[in-house]
């Protein structure tokens, strides 16, 4: 694992290039370098994990005419070689990353669907006078770019592009309204105008000053022969196995995060089986009552694990400065990973993790109200959802917003949710905590400067998962789920905070074969007499303790009605003032006033939210809206209003 960082074309310095690197160091504390050829220059920082010794970059070719940067893990490069050098390839080092010079060489951009792991490159083809910019199928690792016309600038965080002082730093409202509405941004964007993304499963290609991205890899469900339980358990085993071991590769010590549940039990119940000494496991509390330090516990001394558990100080805010700079958005459920990944980093340079088996099993709440509803939808004419259900629904806000109570809000979103039915998407969005449907809603939350914005609404973003194609509703929503809410939230938190310390997150449950498998499961099997990953929990029965097979899923987060409580309405008050807040023109104060001052409620969970992203944003703007460049302040006092 690594940070890339390269710019090309006429703006381009090697001053420029080397600050973009340095700004990407703590991915890579263990060596750096840039590699230059005319006006275009491709960097990278290192995280040693395979070939310690000479695995060092940006590596070349054997008549140095290609280049490579590379941040990620190729876990089939064995097999790559040996194919390469019965081709005639010649190999210097043992790295993973030297395969993807002499495979360039050998298949040009058909080497890419044939690498089996987590990636972001980019490779100089100095004959070609070409850049090539690469990201993995599932978009594991990240990659920023941005172009005006003449001049390329990547980066793994948006932090080394903004080394360039000609990209402006503005924000993209259209960016922040996603933000507001899902907590995350999907697709393509980022909160700063101007600067994108590229797509999971792309690739970029940079020549004759223009660019073109594309697709390399279009991800196909393994349809099933066989419809029975047993044949589902045995294939759930196979490929789970498959993966942890093939992402043992290291030449460094390895973890595992557990949280007592069945994704991250199943990791640590298949790697004890595979390596012969005590797997090292870490553990996060928060100070809750919804606290699973014991359930991961009860894991970690049924497998004689090395256990190693931190719970949260009372305060978790103080940190959140220091969080937004790694994260470069204000999440509110980033900063429990980032001191995870601190606290693991102390004992480990590798950690695996459990992300991905809810989106391929349907494990989160959420699925457990869309299942019972599948075929409601079907009952539902579209005629009688837009004639009928829907302006009850816009009622429903009405009625609610002029009752001025907070506390019914929940209430009235659950209720709007019922009258969504016949539009699967517009369910699915709700129960997702989207509130853009509702007009009055942008008036209550937003102020002059986004309220004077031509938005799209959030669905704009979800409407292609959605269209009628012969899937189940509930298929839809795991189709949706693995390609947005997955990359864009949880997998740019997991980077962000493990690459904070320098240390590497593996993820078993996004192994190639494991994926096309499982999504070819009949969601019946995932969830079956509503309870949510039924036929992973029979999968792992006999091999987790029945206490893990049986956890109910509370998630990684925190609770934000316990949070409100601890300091998050003190740090509020003290950073999100009037005089702020009205000068920034995002948010309408008096909406705001209105949270603070309610006495403390579990039904204002949305409203606490709102109020920890305002918080964040207004901490982020002045990191990357107004610092020029200068070194960020993490001392949360420096933010409060004076």
């Amino acid at each position: 694992m690594c940070g890339i960082a390269g710019i090309a074309g006429p703006k381009a310095t090697l001053e420029l290039a080397q600050a973009m690197v340095r700004s990407v160091a703590h991915r890579g504390p263990d060596g750096a370098g840039v590699h230059q050829d005319g006006q275009t220059f491709i960097g990278q920082t290192r995280l040693s994990i395979i070939d310690l010794v000479t695995g060092d970059q940006p590596m070349p070719n054997e008549d140095q005419t290609i280049w490579v940067v590379f941040n990620g893990e190729i876990y089939n490069f064995p097999d790559l070689r040996r194919d390469l050098e019965a081709k005639g390839h010649n190999f210097r080092s043992t790295s993973d990353t030297e395969v993807l010079l002499h495979g360039y060489e050998e298949y040009g951009l058909d080497l890419l669907p044939k690498l089996d792991g987590i990636f972001a490159f980019a490779i100089w083809d100095a004959a070609r006078q070409r850049l090539l910019l690469v990201r993995d199928y599932f978009g594991v690792k990240p990659l920023h770019y941005h172009f005006d016309g003449q001049t390329l600038r990547f980066g793994s965080e948006i932090k080394a592009i903004l080394q360039d002082n000609s990209v402006p730093r503005q924000i993209n409202f259209q960016g922040l309204h996603y933000f507001l509405n899902l907590r995350y941004i999907p697709g393509e964007q980022t909160l700063l105008a101007g600067i994108k993304r590229l797509p999971a499963a792309h690739y970029m290609l940079f020549e004759n000053g223009r660019v073109h991205i594309d697709r390399y890899y279009t991800l196909k469900v393994e349809k099933h022969s066989q419809q029975d339980e047993a044949y589902f358990i045995e294939g759930i085993r196979h490929y789970l196995s498959q993966a942890v071991r093939k992402q043992l590769i290291s030449d460094v010590p390895l973890g595992v995060y557990l949280s007592g549940g069945l994704d991250s039990s199943a990791i640590v119940a298949f790697m004890s089986e595979l390596i012969d000494e005590p797997v090292k496991t870490f553990s996060l509390g928060f100070n809750e009552p919804t606290d699973e330090l014991d359930d991961a516990q009860v894991v970690a001394t049924h497998f004689s694990t090395c256990h190693q558990s931190l719970t949260l100080a009372a305060d978790p805010l103080q940190r959140y400065p220091e969080v937004i700079w790694h994260a470069e958005e204000p999440k509110e459920n980033i900063l429990q990973g980032y001191l995870l990944a601190q606290f693991a980093r102390q004992h480990v340079k590798v950690v695996h993790g459990g992300l991905g088996g809810d989106e391929l099993f349907a494990g989160y709440a959420i699925n457990r109200f869309v299942y019972p509803t599948q075929t409601l939808h079907h009952f539902v004419p579209n005629k009688v959802a837009k004639s009928a259900l829907q302006p009850l629904s816009r009622l429903a806000f009405v009625m609610q917003n002029k009752s001025g109570l907070l506390q019914l809000d929940e209430y009235r979103r659950g209720a709007q949710m019922l009258l969504s039915l016949g539009d699967p998407e517009q369910y699915y969005l709700i129960l997702r905590n989207t509130w853009d449907y509702d007009q009055g809603a942008f008036a209550n939350l937003y102020g002059p400067a986004l309220n004077g914005q031509q938005l799209d609404l959030t669905h704009t973003q979800f409407d292609a998962y959605f269209k009628p194609n012969g899937r189940g509703v509930l298929d839809q929503v795991l189709w949706a789920e693995f390609h947005t809410k997955m990359v864009d939230d949880f997998l740019m938190n997991e980077d962000r905070t493990s690459m904070a310390h320098g240390l590497e997150v593996r993820v078993p449950f996004l192994d190639r074969d494991l994926v096309r498998f499982a999504l070819g499961i009949p969601v019946e099997l995932k969830i079956k007499n509503n309870q949510t990953k039924y036929i992973f929990r029979k999968a792992m029965a006999g091999i987790l303790p029945e206490h893990a097979v049986q956890k109910k899923k509370w998630g990684f987060t925190f609770n934000p009605y316990y949070q409100f409580q601890k300091d998050l309405k003190t740090v509020a008050e003290r950073v999100l003032t009037r005089r702020r807040v009205e000068a920034r023109g995002w948010f309408n104060y008096d909406y705001l006033r209105r949270i603070l001052d309610h006495p403390p409620h579990p039904r204002l969970r949305w409203h606490y939210f709102m109020l920890w992203l305002g918080l964040g944003l207004e901490i982020w703007a002045q990191m990357f809206l107004e610092s020029a460049g200068e070194a960020p302040l993490f001392d949360l006092e420096a933010y409060y209003d004076q």
